[in-house]
């Protein structure tokens, strides 16, 4: 007789509330490094933090995209804005454009669809959680925006300098920085070009 072995899954423990990031689908999910913090390694600070390059692209990309749309219009949220989807599911969104007419600024999070949010890299744990890697992330908190009402994430990746395009109602796709992505009306996003005329490497 021969024994396959398997993987168990692991045990998922309980995160404390002050290392949980986001919600999805009932399912905890802390910053990555929340393990070093529990084992007294680093401290909450050290990994809430989003790292130079990370900040600078949501800073520029915000800054590109709200000098040319109507702002009269359009509203953009950023700063790891929060999204109550439904029971269990409170996302957080490194920028995330808004119909003014549709929303009411409170001191809870946004429960109102953005029209585009924008993301940068992924700063979940996913050990423990149940997802079994970067790209499964993506795509469930995704489809989890898009099915909220959503019409296009944007998720940039730093590592593999890739962009994710995803959208309601047409195919989703992966591009380099170098493509020119259309946004809104009026304003499309090509990364490279923009890092190019900051004057900034990558």
């Amino acid at each position: 007789m021969v024994v396959i072995a398997t993987k168990r899954r692991p045990k998922i423990r309980k995160i404390p509330a002050h290392l949980v990031y986001e919600e999805l689908d009932g399912q905890a999910l802390p910053y990555r490094g929340y393990l070093e913090v529990l084992s007294g390694k680093k401290t909450l600070e050290e990994i809430m933090g989003s790292s130079s390059l990370q900040a600078v692209l949501v800073y520029l990309i915000g800054l590109y995209i709200g000098i040319r749309i109507n702002r009269k219009k359009y509203l953009i949220a950023s700063n790891e804005s929060g999204l109550h989807v439904s029971a269990g599911s409170n996302l957080a969104n490194d920028i995330a454009i808004f119909e003014k007419g549709k929303i009411t600024l409170t001191d809870k999070y946004f429960d109102v669809a953005p029209k585009i949010v924008i993301e940068v890299d992924i700063k979940v744990a996913l050990e423990e959680t149940g997802l079994t890697s970067d790209l499964a992330y993506i795509l469930n908190k995704s489809q989890k925006m898009l099915d909220f009402g959503v019409e296009k994430v944007i998720w940039i990746t730093t590592q593999t300098k890739k962009i994710f395009v995803i959208t309601a109602n047409a195919p989703w796709y992966l591009v380099n920085y170098d493509e020119n992505i259309p946004l809104m009306e009026d304003c499309t996003l090509n990364l490279a070009q923009l890092l190019q005329d900051e004057e900034i490497d990558y």
